[in-house]
């Protein structure tokens, strides 16, 4: 008898092929050293994580923190030090840390070793902790007398007033909902982000001095005029509140309604049951956010005509009989023109909505809403297609004789977003979207700037990177220049000088002129930031000093198609402090030092050596005797995170 045995998982720990049974002397090296006109120097490199994050957070920074590496400063704690660190680029580590999709953890080299580091569970954990710690963002210590005002009360606008108010100006934010959040409070549900988690993060950026205008919906109770007239400078944060419908004949009977219309609904407490047979078109994180929500709410056997659910997605009326009926499931299909493999909803959620009983169709594209004698949809007739982006553009094409029908008692559209102009045209270019520079200057409009979905929809960590980015635009109008050239890698990261300033250990201002800095305080002797300009791919690291670690991941509840019917609660537990640091543990640190003394052991002429602890930091935990080194390049090849490069002499 034999058995088979599916391999789920390519394991990559492995530090050599099958085959290689080659062995490598490093005498050769050693010997030959004197031809070398190289020695080592001190680079610090962007890693992947940093470079694929949107909002550009020191995630390396933040985990060498966690993990021990980076000491904070005397009487602050570890978590205080690494929650300051994060949110010095987001300050919504706790949401983020639960609806990101996280492609830091896409582009983490370590998943050339085994498995990326959970980036996303540490910062869940460290926004986590800082809500029960009670942590407040410092308000600025001088004001600078300018007033901003920010259109919008969404994640873009909270990001560009939090940086703002950091460098000392005013801000007032213009919302014409309720309540501050925009597509995080109205679009997400909130067993994905909990309303307290979120209306706790909201608190700490209002605290810092921020002014609300609440239903407050800018080109109808304030003019743009009057804004132009009272503040410096304008953001323009609008989001694009405005769902996308179908795009085929029939879609304007009554039950087809858009996905950010059913989400706003929901989250609005209004909708409290959906049809029987629920069909929604997308594939992205909006449409499983749709069918989950379905999911939830069930149907009721006997609804009247007034409690249609179209009636209340599209009107203000509100439920008031689910409450005492007994609900049943809805049937929930997901219908998308890409491949499931290639939609572009976050993966886990596409597990988690597969195991809930929702149906996925990939491959499909929408042909015709099929609509019954009162006008109302009964169904959508599709086809199987080929989708595939080409130029920027998505190219669909349908396979003839393969229509068919999916009944649907309602049909929901999560295909995109559009931007509501009504009452700004004058922002409004004709085109669906609003244009900017790389500075997020909107183009001919001197003070005005922008960012968030109104640029392009895409991820919250998105609107937060492009809010950030425009604080700077705006700051730099008020003090009447123009913003400084953009790096091209735009993220924050490490600072060695303000690291030695922290220890009055900063660079000394010259007395004498000097040929150079090797024993000399007047500069920072053989070290180069380059993390502006490099990302440092995972051949430049030292893989074999990696053992394989197992990734330590957050609990999360898999609800089955039977126990999703009023499953309102949140899936995902942070993670413990004790997995959060040994997860933090398993950065490989790339393109900085994190003081393994690989260097040091591995020199054959104890050239390399730890810096004075005195004088030490990170960064500069070693140094290199030059009248020793003889340039074999050995301390470069062992060093794992490839801080280490050979320069000098060219």
């Amino acid at each position: 008898m034999s058995a088979t045995f599916e391999k789920t998982e390519k394991l990559t720990f492995r530090r050599y092929h099958d085959g290689d049974q080659a062995y490598h002397s490093y005498q050769e090296k050693i010997f030959n050293a004197s031809w070398s006109h190289k020695c080592p120097t001190y680079q610090q490199s962007t890693p992947p994580c940093q470079g694929s994050c949107p909002a550009g957070e020191d995630i390396r920074g933040y985990l060498s923190i966690v993990r021990g590496v980076e000491k904070p400063p005397a009487g602050v704690t570890w978590q205080e030090y690494a929650f300051r660190r994060l949110t010095e680029a987001n300050p919504f580590p706790a949401v983020m840390g639960r609806v990101c999709p996280a492609p830091c953890e896409s582009g983490c080299n370590r998943n050339e070793v085994e498995d990326h580091v959970g980036i996303n569970a540490v910062e869940h954990f460290l926004g986590d902790y800082a809500i029960k710690q009670g942590w407040k963002f410092d308000k600025p210590a001088q004001t600078s007398g300018k007033k901003v005002a920010l259109i919008g009360g969404g994640p873009a606008s909270l990001a560009a007033a939090y940086q703002l108010m950091k460098k000392g100006h005013a801000c007032t934010v213009f919302e014409e909902h309720a309540e501050l959040g925009g597509m995080l409070r109205y679009g997400i549900p909130g067993f994905r982000t909990p309303r307290d988690v979120l209306d706790a993060e909201i608190r700490r950026i209002v605290d810092m001095g921020l002014e609300v205008r609440l239903n407050c919906r800018v080109g109808r109770d304030v003019t743009l005029e009057q804004l132009e007239k009272d503040f410096d400078a304008i953001f323009v944060g609008l989001g694009a509140q405005s769902g996308r419908p179908l795009p085929v004949a029939g879609s304007e009977a009554p039950n087809v309604v858009t996905a950010i219309a059913f989400l706003k609904a929901f989250n609005d407490g209004r909708m409290k049951h959906v049809g029987k047979k629920v069909l929604v078109v997308g594939g992205g994180d909006v449409s499983i956010d749709v069918a989950t929500v379905a999911r939830r709410l069930g149907h009721i056997r006997h609804v009247h005509e007034k409690d249609r659910p179209e009636y209340v997605i599209q009107g203000q009326l509100g439920h008031d009989v689910a409450e005492i009926s007994a609900k049943e499931g809805a049937e929930v299909v997901l219908t998308s023109v890409m491949s499931m493999e290639k939609m572009e909803a976050n993966k886990h959620e596409v597990e988690q909505a597969l195991a809930e009983g929702i149906e996925i169709r990939g491959g499909t594209a929408p042909v015709e809403v099929i609509r019954g004698p009162d006008g109302r949809a009964t169904g959508l007739k599709v086809a199987q297609c080929e989708a595939a982006m080409k130029n920027g553009r998505l190219e669909i094409k349908v396979r003839e004789g393969t229509e068919c029908v999916i009944e649907a008692d309602l049909i929901v559209s999560a295909i995109g977003q559009e931007v509501d102009f009504t009452g700004l045209e004058a922002l409004s270019s004709g085109k669906p979207l609003v244009a900017a520079d790389k500075n997020y200057r909107v183009p001919n409009k001197p003070g005005y700037f922008v960012g968030g979905d109104v640029v392009r929809p895409h991820l919250i960590t998105t609107a937060v990177g492009q809010g950030a980015i425009a604080a700077d635009g705006i700051d730099a109008y008020l003090q009447g220049h123009d913003p400084e050239k953009r790096p091209k890698i735009d993220v924050h990261h490490f600072e060695l000088l303000r690291k030695l300033a922290e220890k009055e250990l900063a660079p000394q201002p010259a007395t004498e002129l000097l040929r150079g800095t090797d024993s000399s305080r007047i500069a920072v002797h053989n070290f180069d930031d380059r993390g502006a300009r490099y990302v440092i791919p995972h051949d430049e690291l030292f893989l074999g000093h990696f053992p394989y670690v197992a990734r330590n991941k957050r609990k999360v509840t898999t609800l089955t198609p039977e126990e999703v019917l009023g499953h309102f609660q949140e899936r995902t537990e942070s993670l413990p402090e004790t997995q959060a640091v040994a997860e933090a543990k398993r950065c490989m640190s790339c393109g900085m030092c994190f003081e393994c003394d690989q260097c040091v052991i591995f020199c054959p002429q104890h050239a390399v050596y730890r810096v004075n602890k005195k004088e030490a930091t990170l960064g500069r935990y070693v140094a290199t005797d030059y009248t020793k080194c003889i340039g074999c390049h050995i301390c470069h090849d062992v060093c794992p995170t490839g801080y280490i490069q050979m320069g000098l002499g060219e």
